[in-house]
């Protein structure tokens, strides 16, 4: 059966009653007019291949999912491989954004270098790069998970694929397992033979952000959006992975409150900070009119 958008009140019961919630839980819940609702599928994107039936927040919630506790409440990424500085994200930049995004501490583990014998590999036959066997690495890092660790995602610029019968995949992550895995190889212009200006910096890191922050989302259980543009909906190409926004959606939004208990007009705030100083700037002027929605006002 071919997928159908929800409807607005299917998008609000989603949502979930917020009658009981704080006011400013209440106003940052309210779709108001800076979400859109996610779009029919175009032939070849992610909802057309794969009509997933969306979760809501009390589905989500019946489904215990993964939480921060005491000692697990910290993010750790791994860099797998080497990382050119040229074409490649700064990995304190990533953690940065991590821990603006889910108002957890974030630590990088020692980099690994070099070929790992552990994870099967093939040359891929349309681009005839090296690709390694996602499922591979995430057997791996289930024996490297810190013991105070909330999740475990490694980064790396490697191409991925997570089955023989499959081209190639963004990342992979396991819910129940706490790790996960993505490459930023297909985010960088180059790898497709285009030539690499000061223009595909910005769009290289703005990529990597997604792409980190979703599947860390995947890690506290938050199953593919289908509700608004957001930054938790399923991408089968680059072009649908570039429309995806940055932010959450409110239904995603209170899925990771619930589990994590951030100050939201903090995360807002340091959300801000970190748009305006990477150079991101629609979604710093997204992120300052939600504060000023949020929060009545201010300097935002």
């Amino acid at each position: 059966m071919a997928f159908q958008p929800p409807g607005p009140e299917e998008r609000l019961e989603a949502i979930g009653p917020t009658a009981g919630l704080p006011a400013i839980l209440r106003l940052a819940l309210d779709p108001g007019t800076d979400f859109e609702p996610i779009p029919a599928p175009r032939t070849g994107d992610w909802l057309a291949a794969h009509p997933e039936p969306g979760q809501s927040f009390e589905e989500f919630i019946r489904s215990r999912p993964n939480r921060p506790d005491h000692p697990r409440n910290r993010v750790y990424l791994y860099p797998l491989g080497n990382f050119p500085l040229d074409k490649s994200p700064p990995v304190d930049f990533l953690k940065e954004y991590a821990e603006a995004f889910f108002g957890m501490g974030t630590q990088v583990m020692k980099p690994q270098t070099g070929s790992d014998p552990r994870f099967t590999t093939r040359i891929n036959p349309f681009t005839r790069k090296r690709q390694i066997l996602s499922t591979d690495v995430l057997n791996y890092l289930k024996s490297l998970l810190p013991g105070d660790a909330f999740c475990l995602l490694a980064i790396t610029m490697e191409d991925l694929y997570p089955d023989p019968a499959w081209n190639f995949v963004f990342g992979q992550a396991s819910l129940r397992e706490r790790v996960g895995v993505f490459s930023f190889a297909r985010y960088d212009p180059a790898f497709y033979g285009e030539g690499r200006g000061g223009k595909d910096r910005g769009i290289l890191l703005k990529r990597s952000c997604k792409v980190l922050v979703h599947e860390t989302g995947h890690m506290f259980s938050l199953a593919h959006c289908i509700y608004f543009r957001c930054v938790m909906n399923g991408s089968n190409h680059l072009q649908e992975s570039d429309s995806r926004p940055q932010f959450l959606c409110p239904v995603c939004l209170r899925k990771l409150h619930s589990s994590i208990g951030f100050d939201i007009v903090l995360r807002y705030e340091r959300l801000l900070k970190f748009y305006r100083q990477a150079g991101f700037g629609p979604e710093a002027q997204w992120a300052a009119k939600r504060l000023r929605e949020i929060s009545g006002g201010g300097r935002h």
